[in-house]
């Protein structure tokens, strides 16, 4: 379509807003305005559903409740195109494809200065209830440093997938990988398998993922592992299989490197402790439960290395793009359905069945 007018007083802001579990609505927002300097409008092309999108959906929020006094609008893994820019903007233009981070810090308290900011205490996260409207819209205002234009090569589907490829990066980073290693990845959703990707891409000499989901190991096309689901795969008798499985021996306190666990599921934060070598490194990557039974005796004995891993950090998300312009990834791969943006709830569902890698959404507007 042709470009819109830069005159954003003409234009609607349709948004997809859930009000509580199970109950989604589209509504006019109010448009956005460049208050800072360093401001961009994006106009949305599309947004790409995770798992907190279907928890949200299933169960109104995670730590904070969705309520129909406090409705929030949905999603964060987007991909856009500028539309206006602030006058302290000189890197960006009007037209160009950009790949969204969706969350900004205040970049003042000692978190960001020390160069955590993705642990900053008012950190403005796209779709977090109470705190920031999400990318299931027509417009959406960024600052200019949470914006990535886009590789020639890469379009604005692919672009979808710079967020959890960010999240990939920064795990395998967390995790130290490095060349000769062997790696884990407990899940092989989006995440997971991305983060074998990138794995490979710092070095790893084996990488194997576990999941029950015989079909996405396969889509993960690296060594896979399923779980006989005797006492939902955890405890000693399933590491013991698994390190007999890939030649490991427990008594010479082998196993794996690094494990990364991108499930969130107790029993694979159990299996995971199992399998990680003496002295290895576990990096729990997926949000699960927030209270969990989980082996801390084990840890001790094996002086695991053990670290949470919440979103990005300075350079992931620039190193995905830069490592997904380079062609180092299938990402068309992973797109299996592109619904309408009026379709947000058949999107949700489909996620939530579990059906293929990545379902996306579609901008209000066709790109």
């Amino acid at each position: 379509m042709d470009s819109p007018s830069p005159d954003l007083t003409t234009w609607t802001n349709p948004s997809c807003l859930l009000y509580g579990p199970g109950d989604a609505r589209y509504e006019d927002r109010p448009m956005p305005t460049i208050t800072s300097p360093t401001d961009v409008i994006i106009r949305i092309a599309y947004t790409g559903v995770c798992g907190s999108d279907v928890h949200f959906w299933q169960h109104g929020g995670i730590k904070r409740p969705i309520t129909p006094t406090h409705p929030i609008t949905m999603g964060h893994e987007a991909s856009g195109i500028v539309h206006a820019i602030g006058p302290a903007v000189t890197t960006l233009r009007p037209g160009d494809r950009l790949a969204l981070e969706p969350g900004y810090a205040c970049h003042r308290c000692t978190l960001c200065k020390s160069g955590r900011y993705n642990l900053c205490p008012r950190m403005r996260f796209a779709g977090v209830p109470t705190i920031c409207h999400g990318t299931l819209t027509r417009w959406f205002k960024l600052p200019v440093d949470c914006c990535y234009r886009l590789p020639a090569a890469m379009g604005l589907a692919e672009a979808t997938l710079m967020e959890p490829l960010g999240v990939a990066v920064h795990s395998v980073r967390a995790g130290g990988v490095g060349p000769g290693m062997r790696v884990c990845v407990f899940g092989a959703g989006t995440v997971g398998v991305l983060c074998m990707l990138v794995a490979r891409e710092f070095g790893a000499e084996g990488v194997v993922g576990v999941d029950v989901n015989r079909w996405k190991l396969g889509f993960a096309e690296e060594g896979g592992y399923v779980p006989d689901g005797t006492g939902e795969g955890e405890g000693e008798g399933e590491g013991k299989r698994m390190r007999e499985r890939f030649g490991m021996d427990e008594d010479e306190g082998e196993g794996f490197d690094v494990v990364i666990e991108a499930t969130g599921a107790e029993p694979c934060m159990r299996l995971g402790v199992e399998v990680v070598k003496v002295g290895g490194r576990f990096i729990q990557t997926g949000l699960g439960r927030r209270h969990v039974h989980f082996p801390m005796g084990t840890v001790a004995e094996k002086e695991i290395l053990l670290q949470g891993c919440f979103r990005y950090g300075p350079g992931d998300f620039a190193l995905g793009v830069q490592l997904a312009g380079e062609g180092r990834f299938p990402l068309t791969r992973f797109i299996t359905k592109v619904v309408g943006f009026g379709e947000a709830v058949e999107a949700w569902e489909t996620t939530a069945r579990g059906e293929g890698m990545k379902t996306l959404i579609r901008g209000v507007d066709p790109v």
